[in-house]
Parts: C-alpha cells; structure tokens; sequence
C-alpha cells in the first residue's frame, strides 16, 4: 500500500468509524429485525406496517412532503433565478445568501413557537386579521393542519432549495444567451429550449431533496401536531412502547420501509446531481 493510500485511510478512519456506528450498523439492524419478527424470517411486520392507520401515515407523510416539496422547488428556483439577474440592490444577494443558510436549518421547537406566535389561534397576525374582519380560525385555517405544516415547512424548504439552485443557475453562461440572441432567438426560446432543460436536472434533484428533509422533519410536526398522522409521528409512538402485544416489531418495519423510500429518492438525486455537473463542466 502507497504512503498516500495508509496516510489517507488514517485520516478517514474516525469519519468512517461514525459512518458505520451511527448510520450503517443502526440501518442494518432495523432491517434485519424488520425482516426477522419474533425470531422468524417473514414479511408479516413490513405488511402490517403498510395497513391501516399506519398507511394513512405514510399517504399523509408523502402528501405533505410532496407538496411542500414541490412549492418550495418552484419558489426557490425561481427566487435563485430572480437575484442571479439582479445587479441593484447590491447588498441583496449576500443577505439572501445569509438568510438562506440559517432558515434552511431553522426547524423544530423555534420555528414551531415563531409560527404558533404569528398565525396560531391568539397569533399576532391573526390577530391583526380580527381586527379587519377576517378570522382565520373561522375560515378553517389552522397552524397545525394540513395548510399550515406545509407553509410552515416552506419557511426552511424555500431557503434550502435557493441554495441548491444558485450553482446550477449561475452555471447559466451568458454566452449561450447572447449565441442564441445572435441566431435569432427570443428570450422565450431561449429559457424553452435552452435554459429550462439545463436546470430540469438540478431542479428534480433539488426537489426530491426537499421531499426527503420534509419527511424526515420531526420535531416541528410533534410541536404543532403531535396527535397527528405522520410516519415520525408514528415512529415516536412505536418508540415509547405503544404497542399491542405481537406488534412489537411495527417500530422496526415502519423504519424500514422510510430507509426504502428515503434511500430511492436519494438514488434518484444523485443520479440528477451528476447529470448537472457533467454539463456544469462543459
């Protein structure tokens, strides 16, 4: 072995040791006991998992991850294109820049309090809607339904999704644009045949991300939820022992089926990812 080789696998040692602790070796055992209920190979816990009020979980799960997934890719985008042809104000990309790098990470407890405090039952702003004549409460809107999870969601989806965006769009050369203009074509065509299938890549990859950090977000739905029909939810109650006798093993199989579906659209972003930097590098 190279001295370069023992130098750098020395180096990746630690971070390969909490690879495997924290996330290979919990993996490999959640779907093994999901594979094993009871000691016996069989398949009854992964189709338990897949019925009744747990399937509700996993249809409400994609639901509001889909969505939130979707309005947030298309705002990001479209945000990340705004100020990439935006010269004037100059101090408005790096506050976006820095707002995006903290919202994007904003979840749980706080985000949960600061919406509950704006537009919950005795929120401020709904409070200021009383004053005019409408009240939110009364039209159906509530913080912890479907709506609100998903607005509330899109507060760290947008920001996330900007800052996946912005090195696709600034792959954007403005080369091809002034080419294009030269051969005659109008900005339409342009973004039709040129600008917009260059980033359809980025943006499914970006938009299958948003839907795996939406369906993995935990803490914020517990806060402004927590009855509700969602598979953390869900995996929270199998946790805490709140199960019949025989459905132990439910825990197990409901993981095991998120590390199946988080893992395909991991697949599936990485595969796009790829496909952006090879053009990005042409």
């Amino acid at each position: 072995m190279r001295r370069e080789t023992r130098a750098a696998l020395i180096v990746a040692a630690p971070f390969l040791a909490f690879v495997f602790v924290f996330l290979l070796l919990p993996t490999a055992v959640a779907m093994w006991e999901a594979i094993t209920p009871g000691g016996r190979f069989g398949f009854d816990s992964l189709l338990r998992a897949m019925s009744g009020s747990y399937r509700t979980s996993f249809i409400n799960s994609i639901q509001l991850s889909g969505v939130s997934a979707i309005l947030g890719g298309i705002l990001g985008t479209v945000l990340a294109l705004t100020l990439r042809y935006t010269q004037r104000p100059a101090w408005l990309r790096s506050t976006a820049d820095s707002w995006s790098a903290v919202a994007s990470q904003l979840g749980g407890v706080p985000l949960a309090f600061a919406f509950i405090a704006t537009i919950g039952t005795q929120g401020l702003l709904t409070k200021l809607l009383k004053q005019v004549g409408f009240d939110p409460v009364e039209a159906g809107i509530s913080v912890s339904g479907f709506w609100g999870l998903v607005i509330v969601y899109l507060y760290f989806q947008i920001p996330l999704m900007f800052l996946v965006m912005m090195p696709a769009v600034h792959g954007l050369r403005d080369t091809w644009r002034e080419a294009a203009a030269v051969m005659g074509a109008s900005s339409f065509t342009y973004w039709r045949r040129v600008g917009i299938p260059l980033l359809i890549p980025a943006t499914l990859g970006g938009v299958l991300l948003l839907f795996v950090n939406a369906f993995s977000a935990y803490a914020t739905a517990y806060v402004l939820n927590s009855g509700g029909q969602l598979v953390p939810l869900q995996i929270r109650f199998l946790l805490q022992g709140n199960v019949i006798s025989g459905e132990e093993d439910l825990g197990y199989a409901i993981v095991a089926w998120v590390i199946l579906l988080l893992l395909v659209a991991l697949i599936g972003m990485t595969l796009l990812q790829r496909r952006t930097a090879r053009w990005a590098q042409s």
